[in-house]
């Protein structure tokens, strides 16, 4: 047997390991924000620059996670509108809906939705060890998306803790950040409502349009099912 014929079959065996190593799905557990837990939020801060510090908070963020073995995590994160408090002020609060819905639907079903498309985390091998993750996604508010379709970018960072220390599966902290967020691109504010035009142009050096978006959750390994008998 020559040295071409005898390496022919073992390069071929090579080949087909490394197809099936690139062709195999990458394994994902799932986790969950769950806001009935508690602990997870989500904080909106605009300020204008002759106005005044405005803060939106929310503590009913949901998010189902998917966080791969390869190190990325994909998934979906939502918040009902009717959950964002503005300044601790029901007239305020009672504005923003305004503004977010353009006063064309009802609030009670208006969702707040950010679609994690990929998210580098590295791996989840350390628990206790801040993991920096950097993301990309696209923000829906009240069926709006961005008006040019551009994406948010999300950075900050993960923890996990290991099973006993949080719940009793494996649950990751994330803390994350989407810096300089402007409500013009999704229609939010008094020039897309009807019935605040003529409030505009005093509210203009008071309404900030550019704001910091910040994310603290608390997301948990779901349970795993059962397998048939």
């Amino acid at each position: 047997m020559t040295h071409s014929s005898f390496l022919k079959p073992a390069l071929s065996g090579l080949m087909a390991i490394g197809l099936f190593i690139i062709a195999s799905p990458a394994h994902a557990t799932n986790f969950k924000v769950d806001p009935e837990k508690g602990n997870s939020s989500m904080t909106a801060t605009f300020s204008a620059p002759l106005g005044e510090r405005i803060t939106a908070v929310s503590t009913a963020v949901s998010c189902d996670l998917d966080f791969t073995d390869t190190g990325e995590a994909s998934g979906k994160c939502s918040l009902p509108l009717t959950s964002i408090n503005v300044d601790n002020e029901p007239d305020k609060t009672d504005h923003f809906q305004q503004w977010a819905t353009n006063k064309q639907s009802d609030p009670a079903e208006c969702a707040f939705e950010f679609e994690i498309e990929s998210a580098k985390t590295l791996d989840l091998v350390k628990p206790k060890m801040p993991i920096q993750m950097r993301a990309v996604g696209t923000f829906t508010i009240c069926g709006r998306k961005h008006a040019k379709g551009a994406r948010e970018n999300l950075r900050g960072a993960v923890v996990l803790f290991s099973p006993g220390e949080r719940g009793p599966g494996r649950v990751v902290k994330i803390s994350a950040t989407i810096e300089g967020f402007n409500r013009d691109d999704y229609k939010i504010g008094p020039d897309y409502t009807s019935g605040w035009l003529a409030r505009v142009q005093k509210l203009a050096d008071v309404v900030g349009h550019e704001g910091t978006i910040e994310l603290n959750l608390f997301a948990y390994e779901a349970a795993k099912q059962a397998s048939a008998n």
